[in-house]
């Protein structure tokens, strides 16, 4: 965490912004609807509405022409005490529409009706072809000047400051699917510089499945749900997405990484991007330097296990999407050090044999080091979901000077696609002048008129040369900050519909990637594979994908024909003996625990000053204690009352990074099978059956567990045993915490997940 995140600071001012004078001591976790907390009887006094809560944030109040226009955010926003129409009269009535008499028909010159129904069946646009479910926040980006021999990017300077808005999506479902589903991750970045929007449009996965964007309708067809059925959504465990897959073996790498931990994110905070591309620098001297684009987060990068995202699926499809706001609504502001890999910008475009212009390829950071250049806080979560996640465009041409393109294949598609789909999505070429899309340097393009145009251009002369306009806009040159595409030599030849000899090895890069996990990280690909293959129908598919992991690694290939109950089959080429990178892997460090979740269970009967004590102390270190009882309400004891948060009914493992216990909680009285199917008294176990659940759940995915004051005493039921790894007894609340936040810093206990190779 960066010196300057005043983390615990923050996290006091919301909590005490959401706690207001209705709200009682225990309150100000994240998650709180409103600003206030409501009335119990509606109002009927009229006041103007609400402001937003402390967390929100909406887009910067800029003309449509990047012009600042002073205003207060409140000012783009609805207005006025009193119901009106679209046009501001005011409406006494919304509940019924205008009859002929009480029992109807309704009348035809009912405006309001029309309007009010006009305007609900145009509410939504089409949704992304892909990366259509995101979730996104406002922030900060403080560059280091560390980039500054390498790009003359003004927002890449010293000390620069620079607004950005950030969305991460998942690629292959619908709005409406699940966060936590294995696929790859969107990670763009909208920086709103003094020189215009630059677009970082990447991924949490470093390559990609293609070499070149024709067949990016290709790849998408294969993984989006079958055209027949529509289903599995949201999902590449299906015939389909295998079948291209193990026969454009382009593809091998990219898989691989989808099926490693890296496919199941544990939030959006403890996951990296990458821009996959190789792009170009240009500094002030004109000199150029290939560069590739990383985003590394502070807390590091940390995965769910497979059962936590099959049973986030169900239970809190919105996983993601919600640990993200609550983390910043707690003032546990994620951050990412935005960093480069640099390259010689040769003629040949290659770094130590690795062609730099194949987006199916990395270079090891053993390689090339990642030279950190900048700090992105994300800090104000959206005040409008529609207006702000769902309405921002990204472009990969959206450029600055100091950072130009290369001629990846992919890229160079890339650039002619993402204009195409604004025009589709958002219903005219204007879509820059949407709030959330505005540029923050003065706009003079010339273009005019089209959909939903909100600029009122002045002038006669919209075109170059003009006198009428007097000459204006005028030409930037190079010495009053014009965007000139660097003059790269293009290379001669006879039109082919080819790719470069160097593009053709599919195979040494995943078993690089294989090579350089630890024995818990291939047992979950090689589970993930399995699983995968295991829900394909067609034996053929299995076999082919089989022949596929021989030409990565014979180890991984035999465990998962094992698994399918094949043979395994040899490799049918020579495997190559890569040196393996260790910053591949996800373990081995140690990490910050700035906004984790702590589930601290008890009841009245439980060490309520302990657990008072406890829950001060996971605040004051930046983390979110969530108290777990048999039913809601507040737990009095003799001080201050506990609000609880969560019940044995509403708790699941998935949400916590780590479980206290302090004494042995009673039974719920909602504590039956026929009320809750968590319920099962098979083996009678002291207090409520659902316990030993949560508690079970948590240590076969690798959580720590901590109890007291006679809690050890619902361990034997849950199958734990006392003296397991990552489970510790105290005397205190605050001893216990304090092992338990020092094992959390390695993201979970590993020693519990034994391999088998």
């Amino acid at each position: 965490m960066s010196e300057q995140n005043p983390l615990k600071a923050a996290a006091q001012k919301i909590t005490g912004t959401l706690r207001g004078d209705d709200a009682g001591p225990q309150d100000g976790v994240p998650g709180k609807p409103a600003p206030v907390s409501p009335p119990f009887a509606e109002p009927t006094v009229p006041a103007e509405p609400l402001a937003p809560k402390a967390d929100q944030r909406g887009p910067e109040t800029v003309s449509p022409t990047g012009q600042p226009t002073g205003a207060e955010q409140a000012r783009m926003a609805q207005s006025g005490a009193y119901l009106t129409t679209a046009q501001g009269a005011r409406l006494h009535d919304t509940d019924h529409s205008l009859k002929a008499g009480p029992r109807g028909p309704v009348l035809l010159q009912d405006h309001h009706l029309r309007e009010k129904i006009m305007h609900f069946d145009h509410e939504r646009i089409p949704e992304r072809v892909v990366h259509a479910r995101g979730a996104a926040a406002h922030g900060t980006f403080r560059a280091y000047g560390t980039a500054a021999g390498v790009t003359k990017a003004a927002f890449l300077a010293e000390e620069a400051e620079t607004p950005v808005f950030v969305r991460f999506s998942t690629v292959l479902g619908s709005r409406g699917s699940a966060d936590t589903v294995r696929d790859t991750r969107g990670f763009a970045t909208k920086f709103y510089t003094e020189e215009g929007v630059f677009d970082l449009v990447g991924n949490n996965i470093p390559v990609f499945f293609i070499q070149d964007a024709i067949k990016f309708p290709d790849i998408i067809h294969a993984g989006k749900p079958h055209p027949d059925r529509e289903i599995p959504q949201a999902q590449s465990a299906h015939d389909s997405f295998w079948d291209f897959v193990t026969l454009h073996t382009e593809a091998t790498h990219h898989t691989l990484w989808n099926m490693s931990d890296r496919g199941i994110p544990r939030s959006y905070r403890t996951m990296e991007g990458f821009g996959v591309h190789t792009f170009r620098l240009v500094n002030a001297e004109g000199a150029t330097t290939l560069v590739k684009f990383h985003w590394k987060p502070k807390l590091g990068v940390h995965s769910l296990v497979w059962e936590e995202a099959q049973i986030a699926g169900g239970v809190d499809p919105d996983f993601h999407r919600r640990d993200l706001a609550d983390a910043i609504e707690a003032g546990a502001f994620p951050e990412w050090e935005l960093g480069i890999q640099t390259f010689p910008d040769t003629p040949e475009q290659t770094f130590a044999g690795i062609d730099l212009l194949d987006p199916t390829k990395i270079v090891p950071e053993e390689l090339a080091p990642v030279r950190p250049i900048g700090l992105l806080t994300l800090n104000a979560n959206p005040s409008n979901y529609f207006a702000e996640t769902e309405q921002v465009a990204f472009h990969v041409g959206h450029l600055v000077p100091g950072i130009d393109v290369t001629d990846d294949p992919l890229l160079q598609g890339r650039l002619f696609s993402y204009l195409d789909t604004q025009l589709t999505r958002l219903g005219g070429p204007n879509f820059g002048q949407l709030p959330i899309n505005r540029t923050h340097a003065p706009v003079n393009d010339m273009l005019r008129d089209g959909m939903h145009q909100t600029a009122v251009h002045r002038g006669v002369a919209p075109y170059r040369p003009n006198s009428l306009d007097g000459g204006c806009p005028f030409l930037a040159g190079a010495d009053t900050g014009a965007f000139i595409e660097v003059p790269a030599h293009v290379a001669e030849g006879r039109k082919v519909r080819e790719a470069p000899a160097s593009f053709d090895d599919h195979f040494s890069q995943p078993r690089l990637f294989w090579l350089s996990m630890t024995a818990p990280e291939r047992e979950h690909i090689i589970a993930a594979y399995t699983f995968e293959l295991g829900k394909c129908y067609e034996q053929a598919i299995k076999e082919r994908a089989l022949v596929v992991l021989a030409n990565i690694d014979p180890q991984l290939c035999e465990q998962v024909a094992a698994g399918l109950g094949l043979p395994a089959p040899a490799a049918d080429r020579s495997l190559t003996d890569p040196e393996p990178s260790p910053a591949l892997s996800q373990l081995g460090q140690t990490w910050p625990t700035d906004g984790r979740v702590i589930g601290i269970i008890t009841d009245a009967a439980g060490d309520l000053d302990g657990v008072r004590t406890v829950r001060q102390a996971v605040l004051d270190a930046g983390m979110v204690p969530l108290l777990i009882a048999p039913t809601g309400g507040k737990i009095d004891g003799e001080g201050d009352p506990l609000t609880v948060q969560r019940t044995f009914a509403t708790a699941r493992s998935i949400e916590f990074d780590a479980l206290l216990v302090a004494g042995a909680p009673a039974r719920g009285a909602d504590a039956h099978g026929a009320r809750d199917a968590k319920v099962a008294d098979t083996q009678p176990a002291p207090g409520d059956p659902r316990l030993p659940l949560l508690l079970n759940e948590a240590f076969r995915h690798g959580k720590a567990i901590g109890v007291w004051a006679g809690g050890d005493v619902v361990l034997p039921a849950a199958g734990i045993p006392s003296d397991a790894a990552g489970v510790v007894q105290g005397d205190s609340g605050s001893a216990v915490l304090e092992q338990i936040v020092r094992l959390m810093g390695s993201h979970r206990v590993w020693e519990r997940f034994p391999t088998a190779i």
